[in-house]
This record gives structure tokens, sequence and C-alpha cells, in this order.
């Protein structure tokens, strides 16, 4: 499992030009779900982004979390993040390490509702759609995090 975080000023996602999820100041959470992914690990990474001290503090030092700033998420189902090209004699990369969709959906729903238990507000993209993610990256600020 892999997730693509950056802290946002705002975002939103559209399907076929209609929003379906946007947050103001929070994270973008870009979720790939790798075959072999359970459960268990959706409910840590959920932990982990929720705690994730990526946000300044007063002296501008990374020291707050989404639970901290009261932030919210929205959350991109993302297969690409697993791409693999080193296999590749060619530059099409791999996906073979994504897990199945009708895996990979319910563990994206499990994290979306693991980081609500958190407290933290979640909105969406919609798993399998071709969707336009249009984002302000706050710093820039991106992290990379493997589970």
């Amino acid at each position: 499992m892999r997730a693509v975080v950056q802290r946002v000023s705002r975002a939103e996602v559209r399907v076929g030009g209609v929003v379906v999820g946007s947050c103001g100041e929070g994270l973008v959470v870009f979720l790939g779900i790798a075959t072999g992914d359970g459960a268990d690990a959706t409910g840590k990474l959920a932990a982990k982004v929720a705690r994730l001290r990526v946000f300044p503090d007063e002296d501008g030092r990374f020291d707050r979390s989404l639970l901290d700033t009261r932030g919210a998420a929205l959350v991109v189902s993302q297969f690409t993040l697993l791409a693999d090209s080193r296999r590749q004699k060619g530059t099409r990369p791999s996906f073979s390490d994504a897990a199945k969709p009708e895996v990979a959906e319910p563990l994206v729903e499990h994290f979306c509702e693991a980081l609500r238990a958190e407290g933290v507000p979640v909105q969406t993209g919609i798993f399998g759609a071709y969707m336009e993610v249009e984002l302000v990256n706050d710093g820039p600020v991106t992290i990379v995090l493997d589970a």
C-alpha cells in the first residue's frame, strides 16, 4: 500500500466535469492498494495520516497534524502509484503489483472509514473513474508513505 500525501490549501476532484469531492486546508491522499494488502494495513496507515505532523506551528516548524488543525482529507484511489518501470524493457510501466479492483475498492473504503474514525472529515473521488484532481499544494509539502 502506498499513499502520496500532499498538504493543500484547497482541492477538489471532478468526474465528468462535476465536483464529487473537495476539501479546504488539509491533505490530499492519493492511495494505491497493492496485491496482498489487507484491512489491518489500511487502519494503521489511516492513523499515521491523521497524525502526520506536516502543518506548521507558531514557529513555522512541522509540528501539527490534521487532528491538531481540524483539517480535512480528500482521498483519491490511484492504482498508478504501484507502477513499476524497472521490469520493462521499454517505457511502459507495469501495474501487476496493484490489487485487482474487487480487492482494492473495499480497502480504499476501509481506509476512508478508519480515517473518519480518527476524527478526520473525509471526502473522496469515485473509485475506478477517470478523475480530474485540482489542488493547491501548500508549501509545497508532499510525503510518500508505504505501509
